[in-house]
């Protein structure tokens, strides 16, 4: 099978699976309000998921010995998952409909509050998964 089918496969089984992440996380937190919670904790937990991932696939050498690439685990989890879990589309919908609604500064905390929330989320992902892998390999040392 030629590599390119193989990463599209990656791709989609991620995106899928994000896709039905986000789908059910909006459905448990967008009851009875029209401010969008599901689309804020999924921009949030996707950028801490991605700061994980990040620390993961680059620096954790057990992380590797399944035998699948690194390129195969972006592809998955960092394209496919967190691309499709988290969107800046839905951010921008939202955004315009609570502006068309007279809600100007709802509207812009919530655009500011997930820019910096989720570069926040991002290196909380880095720093709580670089102080795990210390522990792990210290302690396999």
């Amino acid at each position: 099978m030629h590599p390119i089918v193989y990463a599209s496969l990656f791709v989609a089984l991620g995106g899928a699976l994000g896709a039905l992440a986000r789908f059910a996380l909006n459905l448990s937190l967008n009851v009875n309000t029209e401010f969008p919670w599901g689309t804020l904790a999924a921009n949030f937990l996707g950028c801490m998921i991605m700061g994980v991932l990040a620390q993961c696939i680059v620096n954790a050498h057990w992380f590797h010995q399944s035998g699948i690439f690194p390129e195969q685990y972006r592809l998955l989890f960092v394209v496919g998952f967190c691309g499709s879990f988290t969107t800046l589309s839905a951010l921008v919908f939202e955004v315009s409909a609570m502006l068309q609604r007279d809600e100007i500064l709802a509207s812009f905390s919530y655009l500011m509050v997930t820019i910096v929330g989720g570069f926040v989320c991002f290196y909380i992902g880095v720093v709580a998964t670089r102080g795990l892998l210390s522990l792990l390999f210290q302690g396999s040392t």
